[in-house]
């Protein structure tokens, strides 16, 4: 990656010419083209797209969860290609913050556990007064002994900020997050989930189909047929 200028800052997050093409019957498909952008630190982006443009696989890729066909993703200053799985992996430990559509929580571990799991694997001190702390926060300090099963979505969802933010990462990436709520309920997780982004002065990188939660994003990438057609602040 370049050297960072006093008037350019280091991007947090770099995609250089992004291409992924999987097989498809006897011909290849192209599922991302060429897609190159910098996020620089403190920004809030949505990548947004008709269904099939390209916007899950491009976070996995910008996450380091698959390798592209061509093209590179510096996160942190750090190329992903040189890394092999375990440093990949040390570095989203170390950076980033997930919230998946789908929860993602483990059904065997309470909400307490959950929020505790990825403070425990990073080696940090203190993970349950931690995780305790951030179930306080997102409002659910009287659910810490309750499994994902026994907890609404919202609540669930809720789990799953709390555990994104406990790592104090530097990137949050969401795929989707209000995408399996209702709509009331979605608006809260939305404005809990930029409330803490805000205080605590995250990258947020945000997948959805919401117009609304694009809306209050500082930028917008638009995704066509897996190329970016847009870059530009929302209306």
């Amino acid at each position: 990656m370049p050297p960072a200028t006093d008037s350019t800052p280091t991007p947090l997050l770099r995609a250089d010419r992004l291409t992924k093409t999987v097989k498809s019957g006897d011909a290849p498909l192209t599922i991302l083209d060429g897609v190159t952008f910098d996020i620089a630190p403190g920004e809030s982006v949505a990548i947004v797209g008709a269904s099939g443009s390209g916007k899950t696989t491009l976070l996995g890729l910008l996450a380091g969860l698959d390798r592209p066909s061509e093209g590179e993703v510096w996160v942190g200053g750090h190329a992903l290609s040189g890394l092999d799985e375990d440093a990949r992996a040390a570095l989203r430990q170390r950076l980033l913050g997930f919230v998946f559509q789908s929860f993602q929580l483990l059904p065997a571990l309470t909400a307490l556990e959950n929020v505790m799991l990825p403070l425990e694997l990073a080696g940090a001190g203190d993970a349950a007064g931690r995780a305790r702390s951030w179930l306080d926060r997102v409002g659910l300090a009287k659910r810490t002994t309750h499994y994902p099963k026994q907890l609404s979505g919202g609540e669930q969802q809720r789990v799953a900020i709390a555990r994104a933010f406990a790592g104090d990462p530097k990137l949050l990436m969401a795929d989707e997050p209000t995408g399996n709520l209702d709509g009331a309920t979605g608006a809260e997780i939305a404005d809990l989930m930029f409330s803490l982004n805000r205080e605590r002065g995250t990258t947020l990188v945000l997948v959805t189909h919401d117009d609304a939660l694009a809306s209050r994003c500082t930028r917008r990438l638009s995704l066509a047929s897996g190329r970016l057609v847009a870059d530009e602040a929302p209306n």
